[in-house]
């Protein structure tokens, strides 16, 4: 039972707030939310920055807030800001006097709910703060708020030092993403040819709204985001944000359209970017204006406009074209444009206490990152292959005991949609009949194709009298008494089985992505590259993929968040669609764009982003991801673009053959690659000490623990005659973690973490030879290959973090994000 309370004022000064936006405080406890955001506390704004602010008690609902803010309440309207300190927002909260409080601000849109029956509320983060620890109130404080006293404002996103937010995931909105590239607009009438058009993409409403909608969002916003040539306030919807980029050097953030919209080049790649609350109600006007007249100042002529229905955008990619239809109703030319939707993942219990998606640690530089686990194991240069199965459970855990920092593997869905690690999008199959020597021919089977249980039988020899009916089910069920075994596609072509391995449990392929998450060490990185069918330039797909984007990757996803642990963990692709949608989809791990650029080794994709470096750059600056993994092949024929990269504040990998030689490995991370990803990790890993980065970080920690227990337990007169002490950690800065209560931290399944430390056992040196000792060259253990014994965790030493008193972010860091 909570003791006593302790009044705080919340005072955030926030510039250049969006119409329509409201701030919030959310925090570690009840009073604040528990991170819930939905539950966090809005703030009023205080009508002047030098004026007493407003006290109202956390026991209300609100309600009152609300109605005001549907009234179009001043706290909503920035329109009077001022354009260098902004406005102050504020509101006092009663707190537990007996408790430490972590707290973030962000600015959301208050949206209605989707059921009619009820008068809740939806937020839809707009911008929050990100910084590994959130700001903090300890217990000991007193109230900021004594008599008349009134608390400076703290600023919004500037926190430690230095200044971090994000933007926020998909809660309650879709994201309708428009891209218009390689020539896509067609005019017929001769007087518009040659005539540079400018497009603007305004949403429309199909549904009439209530009263109390339209009231919600005022006649300003809606007098806005309409064409001038085509308002109608009745079609506006509840909520909309629609925002554009251009994949060029001046324009590749996201920002609100102009008036008339933009001019568009037919070299140019445009991306029109609509948050929408109900996109089955949504329909997409655009709208095309052309200079007739060279006068200054002359506005552009309105010639034309289309139509996109939402029931056009019932996939979640597709390709369509649209007439261009004149002011007089007829038909003057077409739009090609391809687009994505992206939904937000239903029903999962998202919080804000932590984001990875733009943290890295600067001296996270030249990372060890094994390929596949320990390596291609299929090529058709034998000697270049490694000596385990790739994507298997065995070679994930031979990198690590080699001392890679991260481990990258393959995700794709089975059949009945289970994440399994395998990277080729087919399996061959050969069948024997008994007795038989020579082999059958091949047969090629999509994975999609094959449920778990029948990817998991493919690697087991069937005995006379078994049927393959239930494994194949379009096989002929006549074929008794043959054996079948799995091949991957270069042993297939070889005729020859390179591995014979599938009695030991950890060898066997298509492990499942929870099973590999739970499998390794958490001290483990990975990269987790999400497979999915690739457009060519000419026009060809790499597969037939059956599986809708947003299930596919909402399946992937949820395995990820309740299955990765303590660990660090980035997302790749080489779809840049499909990075965008993961950033958008999850608020906690990072996403690199995957791209193999100019290159004489792979065709060509469709997608402009992805076929430069300087275009994937871009790609990554609009849709907010972390970096950038390209081909080694571009960087050695251009080493500059490291350093282009890196100036726009993004991470750079590299993955390719060119990796697999150690003086290479040395020349890419002297040019500063934040991670090289090559094969055969065990022979090309130069380090020393065959060790993560992530665990000498763990043990760094740990020391600096172990020396803060000592140096209370010296002060502390309640130490004497005390032989051991229990201290509470927190996980690793990855780690699914909070911080509830009292200020204890535990994970998400709720067990404490707590070390022992005994002052007689406290020796470093022979801790670090300890640990040295669990990861020490897995050569060793040839005997159990593939099944290395478990991390044994020491009475005295465990691998942990700083407690967020101690954590101190990466100054050298702080400007890139």
């Amino acid at each position: 039972m909570r003791a006593s309370k302790r009044d705080w004022m919340f005072r955030v000064q926030v510039s250049r707030l969006e119409k329509n936006a409201v701030v919030f405080v959310v925090g570690n406890l009840p009073e604040l939310g528990a991170w819930n955001h939905n539950q966090a506390i809005p703030l009023t704004c205080e009508s002047n920055g030098n004026e007493s602010p407003q006290h109202h008690d956390n026991s209300s609902d609100y309600t009152e807030f609300y109605a005001n803010l549907n009234n179009g309440s001043e706290g909503v309207d920035s329109a009077a800001e001022s354009h260098d300190e902004g406005r102050i927002y504020s509101q006092k909260v009663a707190l537990p006097a007996d408790a430490d409080v972590e707290y973030r601000f962000f600015i959301a849109v208050v949206c209605e709910s989707n059921c009619i029956k009820t008068l809740a509320k939806t937020l839809i983060i707009r911008q929050w703060e990100t910084h590994m620890t959130p700001r903090l109130i300890k217990k000991i404080t007193p109230s900021n708020c004594i008599k008349d006293s009134i608390p400076d404002p703290e600023k919004f996103g500037y926190f430690n030092g230095y200044f971090k937010t994000e933007r926020g995931w998909l809660t309650d909105e879709t994201v309708i993403q428009f891209k218009i590239f390689n020539n896509p607009i067609k005019l017929w009438k001769n007087r518009l040819q040659n005539k540079k058009v400018q497009i603007k993409m305004t949403p429309v409403n199909l549904v009439r709204h209530s009263s109390l909608e339209l009231q919600q969002f005022g006649g300003e916003c809606i007098d806005d985001s309409l064409s001038m040539d085509t308002q109608d306030i009745v079609d506006q919807p509840a909520f909309s944000i629609t925002e554009i980029a251009v994949m060029n050097d001046e324009e590749a953030l996201f920002k609100f359209q102009d008036q008339f919209g933009r001019a568009y080049s037919d070299d140019e790649f445009v991306i029109f970017n609509v948050a929408v609350q109900y996109p089955e109600t949504v329909a997409y006007l655009v709208d095309y204006y052309v200079q007739l007249r060279s006068f200054d100042g002359e506005p552009p002529a309105h010639i034309g406009f289309s139509y996109i229905l939402p029931s056009t955008l019932q996939a979640s990619v597709g390709l369509l074209t649209v007439p261009i239809t004149s002011t007089k109703h007829r038909p003057i030319g077409q739009l090609t444009v391809e687009y994505v939707t992206i939904k937000p993942i239903p029903d999962f219990p998202w919080d804000m206490r932590i984001s990875y998606a733009r943290h890295w640690e600067a001296r996270w530089s030249g990372l060890d990152v094994g390929h596949r686990g320990l390596g291609t194991s299929f090529k058709h240069e034998m000697k270049n292959c490694a000596n385990v199965r790739e994507n298997t459970i065995a070679s994930l855990k031979t990198a690590s005991y080699h001392g890679a920092d991260m481990v990258e593997f393959d995700v794709q869905l089975s059949k009945d949609l289970i994440p399994v690690i395998y990277h080729d999008f087919y399996v061959s199959i050969s069948l024997k009949r008994k007795k038989q020597i020579e082999a059958m021919d091949m047969l090629e089977i999509p994975v999609k194709d094959l449920t778990l249980q029948q990817l998991h039988l493919l690697k087991d020899y069937y005995y006379p009298g078994d049927s393959l009916g239930q494994v194949l089910y379009y096989l002929d069920t006549s074929q008794q008494g043959v054996n079948e075994m799995v091949y991957h596609l270069e042993e297939a072509r070889e005729k020859t089985a390179k591995f014979f391995d599938e009695d030991l449990e950890d060898h066997q392929p298509f492990p499942t992505l929870q099973t590999v998450l739970e499998e390794l060490e958490q001290h483990v990185g990975c990269n987790i590259e999400i497979k999915w069918t690739m457009q060519l330039k000419d026009g060809t797909f790499e597969l037939n993929h059956p599986f809708d984007l947003n299930l596919y990757l909402d399946i992937i996803l949820k395995v990820v968040l309740e299955h990765g642990g303590d660990r660090k963990i980035v997302f790749s692709s080489f779809n840049p669609d499909i990075c965008a949608m993961i950033r958008l989809k999850q608020n906690k791990y990072p996403v690199v764009f995957l791209t193999q650029g100019v290159t004489v080794k792979y065709p060509t994709y469709h997608d402009p982003r992805c076929q430069t470096i300087p275009m994937a750059m871009r790609h990554a600056l609009a849709a907010d991801l972390l970096g950038i993994n390209v081909h080694t092949e571009d960087i050695l024929r251009d080493p500059s673009q490291v350093k282009l990269v890196k100036d726009r504040g993004l991470i750079i990998f590299c993955w390719g053959d060119d990796n697999n030689d150690k003086d290479t490995i040395q020349h890419l991370k002297k040019l500063g690659l934040h991670a090289v990803i090559y094969d055969k990790i065990d022979e090309y890993n130069a380090k020393e000490v065959k060790e993560s980065i992530f665990l000498i970080d763990a043990r760094e920690n740990q020391k600096a623990l172990i020396a803060l227990a000592h140096c209370n337990q010296a002060l502390s007169p309640l130490a004497v005659g005390n032989t051991t002490s229990s201290l509470s950690v927190p996980p690793s800065p990855f780690a699914n973690s909070t911080t509830v209560g009292g200020g204890s931290e535990s994970d998400d399944s709720g067990s404490a973490s707590s070390v022992n430390i005994t002052n007689s056992n406290c020796d470093i040196a022979q801790q670090d030879e300890d640990i040295r000792d669990l990861t020490k060259d897995f050569s060793v253990c040839a005997p159990t290959f593939g099944h290395p014994p478990k991390m044994k965790i020491l009475p005295d030493v465990v691998c942990i973090n700083p407690p967020p008193e101690l954590r101190v972010e990466d100054e050298t860091a702080k400007d890139s994000f």
